[in-house]
């Protein structure tokens, strides 16, 4: 399988440089221990602890398991052996060389509570997501967040060349993870299905200590049918046949994994944001898709479903554009009486910027009506967009301009 560039890579390079250990996070199958053996495996021992006789020497005797690592080194699945952490924090408060320490771990709520405990201020915690468009593309990342606003808000012209427009069904079909993604020999439903199996046999029971794992098929089935739209934990629990608690724990679960993002309305007023319901988007489109079971382009370009899966890219875009700088990700929607009026809205520099997302390729002023509306209410210093399936930027109305849906123009 070929190698794509990850746009992480600097921010990895920087924090391994400035931080004496780096953890590198997100879902399974992302690329997160090809990305530290590609670019560090020249210089740290590389120890994986998903292997049984390396996890047990681990468990057995840390102390002569970490001397045995001889740091400079990659800890592989750091989860499987946490009480790793405290040794580690020992050897750092020796000796604070940068880079000594890399991990990788799929996030689990355990993970992050020893790391805060016992790697505060010792450790730069990133996000590897499954593939964004322009890394498929293999397009240079924009200077920073503020470079991505000003290509996408301020006008500023994509570079020169022939662009190839992304295919809209083929990336809600096979998504962003590495290996359908990259290798088109992969049967996309025998390796989702695969990879659904898996994730419930290996991470959820685990995390969630889930008697019933039919019960939570169902759940997971039901959150790809909702992805795009806002959440009802009650009406979800009820579907599923389960408590509204027991929902909003594999929520928090598949969440705290890196499945899901919950995305947040926007009010100035932080207390009535956190009453407020959030909407639930899956973040890889392929597994939203494959839930779906949606598993050809006209069933998903011509089906009830296309709005919120297109929403789905959007907002995956986004997010993945955020974390591949190191940045904590300041995204919402705007909800008016009910309705929600702007998709998506980033927080940046006391700035707002608003993104419509439209499944149409023929957008007209009509479609950003109510992007019009948020503008004139979020003050002359915000900026919106439509984004829809338009292959170029062009004005739309005065202040809006529609733009292509994907980031890799």
């Amino acid at each position: 399988m070929a190698y794509l560039e990850r746009h992480l890579t600097p921010t990895v390079h920087r924090a391994a440089a400035t931080f004496p250990a780096v953890l590198i996070t997100g879902a399974r199958q992302t690329g997160k221990t090809t990305l530290l053996r590609r670019e560090f495996g020249a210089s740290h021992r590389y120890l994986s602890l998903e292997r049984p006789d390396v996890r047990a020497r681990a468990q057995a005797d840390p102390v002569a398991f970490l001397a045995e690592a001889a740091p400079p080194a990659i800890l592989d699945e750091i989860q499987y052996a946490p009480e790793l952490l405290h040794y580690v924090k020992e050897d750092i408060d020796d000796n604070r060389i940068p880079g000594r320490w890399l991990l990788t771990g799929s996030q689990s709520l355990a993970l992050m509570q020893g790391l805060s405990q016992t790697l505060s201020g010792r450790v730069a915690v990133l996000t590897l997501d499954p593939l964004s468009t322009a890394e498929v593309e293999q397009r240079a990342p924009p200077s920073g967040i503020d470079g991505l606003l000003a290509k996408v808000f301020g006008g500023a012209s994509a570079e020169d060349g022939p662009r190839r427009p992304t295919d809209l069904a083929d990336w809600l079909l096979r998504g962003g993870f590495p290996e359908p993604r990259v290798n088109p020999q992969v049967d996309r439903q025998v390796w989702f299905g695969s990879y659904v199996q898996t994730y419930l046999e290996r991470d959820v029971r685990d995390l969630a200590q889930i008697a019933d794992l039919s019960a939570f098929n169902r759940f997971l089935m039901l959150a790809g049918a909702r992805t795009g739209t806002t959440l009802n934990m009650t009406e979800m629990g009820r579907e599923v046949g389960v408590s509204g608690p027991t929902v909003r724990r594999w929520l928090s679960v598949l969440e705290t994994s890196q499945v899901i993002h919950l995305l947040q309305p926007y009010y100035r007023n932080l207390g009535k944001r956190l009453r407020k319901s959030p909407r639930l988007f899956l973040i890889d489109p392929g597994l939203a898709t494959f839930l779906l079971g949606l598993h050809g382009a006209e069933p998903v370009l011509q089906g009830p479903a296309l709005g919120p899966l297109v929403e789905t890219a959007v907002v995956g875009e986004w997010l993945k554009a955020f974390r591949q700088q190191g940045e904590r990700p300041n995204l919402y929607y705007w909800q008016s009486n009910t309705i929600a009026e702007v998709d998506l809205v980033i927080e940046r520099g006391g700035r707002l910027y608003g993104v419509e997302v439209k499944a149409t390729a023929t957008p007209t002023p009509g479609h950003a009506e109510g992007l019009a509306r948020w503008l004139a209410l979020a003050g002359p210093e915000a900026r919106g967009v439509l984004a829809c399936r338009v292959e170029a930027p062009h004005t739309l109305r005065p202040g809006i301009r529609a733009v292509p849906w994907h980031l890799a123009w």
